[in-house]
């Protein structure tokens, strides 16, 4: 009779344990893009590297794609490793692109805005991992709005309209509200499902997946309201 409760302790730790571990490897990802990002900003050097020749920005988003489309993909057949150095890799990459935000907006409305973006994921992660209700089919729709935003950005790429990019936004931290809350759900189900003998770089594989996720989340809805929020410089 008391297996039974014990088994459910046994599975909430290995949650418990498993999505600290997310959070952990997500939020080294972030910090180090920050810091690239910060460091980027400061070196005329990089920024003429990097934005003055449209070789190097464009190789630079495009590595970010393969980069992300690889641990996504192959994660599995990975050592746990080269998935986290794809990881930090793709990180510090990221930092290098979205660096121009510190040249075109101000670092006071940068900061309160990623606090902004803290506070709104952690309410809607945390209704993902606590919510009862299955977000497989709102996870579906949200997906649906990020590829009519992808093709809405890149049709105003052309038309360079700023209500379009404004709307897009408003969409954006929809979508990457929704996203969050089903990503942590998925990742606890996943979590669940994990049997108790799963070796460890099975794990950290999971793991990075699971950051790598999240971290777009974050950085996407970041983006989303700086757009909506940010002061120009």
């Amino acid at each position: 009779m008391q297996s039974i409760p014990l088994n459910k302790a046994r599975a909430q730790i290995r949650v418990n344990e498993f999505i600290r571990s997310v959070y952990n490897w997500m939020a080294i990802g972030l910090g180090l893009t920050g810091v690239v990002a910060f460091y980027v900003s400061n070196s005329e050097t990089l920024l003429k590297l990097i934005f003055g020749n449209q070789l190097i920005f464009f190789g630079l988003i495009i590595g970010e794609l393969i980069l992300v489309f690889t641990i996504s993909a192959r994660v599995h057949k990975m050592q746990a490793s080269t998935a986290t150095s794809l990881f930090v890799l793709y990180a510090a990459l990221n930092g290098a692109t979205i660096s121009a935000i510190f040249l075109i907006y101000t670092r006071s409305s940068i900061t309160s805005t990623f606090f902004i973006c803290a506070a709104t994921f952690i309410v809607s992660s945390i209704y993902g991992m606590v919510t009862k209700r299955d977000l497989t089919s709102m996870g579906q729709f949200m997906f649906m709005g990020l590829i009519g935003i992808v093709i809405a950005s890149v049709v105003n790429l052309f038309v360079r309209s700023s209500g379009m990019s404004l709307i897009v936004s408003y969409i954006g931290v929809v979508v990457f509200v929704g996203l969050t809350a089903y990503d942590t759900q998925k990742l606890r189900t996943m979590a669940l499902s994990q049997p108790d003998n799963l070796d460890s770089g099975t794990v950290r594989k999971g793991a990075i997946l699971g950051a790598l996720t999240l971290y777009l989340d974050f950085i996407n809805l970041f983006l989303m309201l700086l757009r909506i929020l940010g002061n120009r410089d």
